[in-house]
């Protein structure tokens, strides 16, 4: 079998060779790397990774091939996909194509054969950063030329991505079952796996874009309003937050992932920064400080919330409390209002493929609904 040789291009000037895998072309993203042994079809469909190229830390990727039921979301977002030993077969009962297939299908640009452990120390040494992976006529010119292409590709702080994976147009997903509450979710680049989770709890959704105002936002989500996960920088999600302000001050019930906490985190007066290398993969421990337990969780997410972890702090809003940690670096991993129905957890409750040990909150929310409305 011939292959097509490829670059992969860090901006510090790290350079490792490889293969292409899936479509050949460049691409350029936010290097960051994801520690899930399984699940590689849920991260690639999640619009939390737009503009950012994932590396796979297992080094065995694509044995189960793709399917038509766990995509989270309608295509592949990542902008790159970096695996050091790609299936070459895809062996599952359900699955449709091969992963190789999937990528070249959706012009997904990768590369495979390189020493994706000794990228990962290397990011984790350095944190993440700009990258470019280049597989068409790379023999032609220079690696400064492919240097100086990944400089000038975007930055990740500062950018404002929201409105590129959001949902156009309201829609309506209909509760399983009876129907018990009335939910407006802020779409900021949500999973299938939040629907489900919500609508199998009797919450019928009118899902919104991000540009939807805090009156459409109030009279759709009569019971509630969710604030969805999603891709880019905090800060510059200026009407998200003033939105959440309204919604707060409408004392709507509110609950809020991932990126959805750190928007909360911002409304009520916190600042968000910028992890080194992020948190990413389906085996980070997060203390829930209510109730003392440990919990394995999914993480997706390069900023932070910035709120003091040893007290309650006095805001516009009310009293707020940090209620989650991640154990192995205290970065805050949950919000909660004392004064308001409102909380958030930065990570996935809904994580797919696992674990669920946190499927608990999306309960927690509708207890809030049913005190608030009470």
């Amino acid at each position: 079998m011939i292959f097509t040789p490829a670059l992969l291009v860090l901006e510090d000037g790290a350079i490792f060779r490889g293969r292409a895998f899936g479509a050949v072309g460049e691409t350029f993203g936010e290097a960051v790397f994801t520690t899930g042994m399984t699940g590689y079809q849920e991260t690639l469909t999640d619009p939390s990774y737009y503009q950012q190229i994932v590396i796979q830390t297992a080094p065995h990727i694509g044995n189960t091939g793709i399917n038509d039921e766990d995509d989270e979301s309608s295509r592949i977002w990542v902008s790159g996909y970096v695996v050091r030993d790609p299936s070459r077969i895809a062996s599952n009962w359900r699955a449709k194509r091969s992963l190789d297939q999937e990528l070249e299908n959706q012009k997904i640009i990768g590369i495979a054969g390189i020493d994706t452990r000794a990228l990962t120390r290397h990011l984790r040494d350095k944190g993440a950063m700009r990258a470019g992976i280049f597989s068409q006529n790379i023999q032609e010119k220079s690696n400064e030329y492919f240097l100086n292409k990944v400089k000038n590709s975007p930055l990740m702080k500062g950018a404002d991505l929201c409105g590129m994976v959001s949902t156009k147009e309201s829609f309506v997903v209909p509760a399983m079952g009876k129907k018990k509450y009335q939910v407006a979710a802020i779409d900021l680049g949500m999973k299938n796996g939040i629907l489900k989770n919500l609508t199998k709890r009797g919450v019928e959704l009118t899902v919104v874009p991000v540009s939807a105002s805090a009156d459409e936002v109030l009279a759709a989500g009569i019971d509630g309003v969710f604030i969805s996960n999603g891709p880019g920088d905090p800060e510059t999600a200026k009407h998200s937050i003033a939105v959440t302000q309204e919604i707060l001050k409408a004392n709507r019930a509110l609950f809020g992932i991932c990126f959805g906490n750190q928007i909360l985190g911002r409304a009520v007066g916190f600042e968000t920064y910028k992890l080194t290398f992020g948190h990413r993969g389906i085996n980070q421990p997060v203390l829930d400080r209510s109730t003392g337990k440990v919990e394995i969780t999914t993480h997706n997410h390069g900023f932070a919330v910035k709120a003091p972890i040893d007290q309650i702090t006095d805001t516009d809003f009310g009293r707020v409390e940090v209620s989650h940690i991640c154990l192995n670096d205290n970065v805050v991993e949950g919000l909660v209002l004392k004064d308001k129905p409102a909380f958030s957890v930065q990570y996935h409750p809904e994580a797919a493929a696992g674990p669920h040990d946190a499927e608990y909150l999306f309960d927690r929310f509708t207890q809030l609904m049913d005190k608030n409305n009470a």
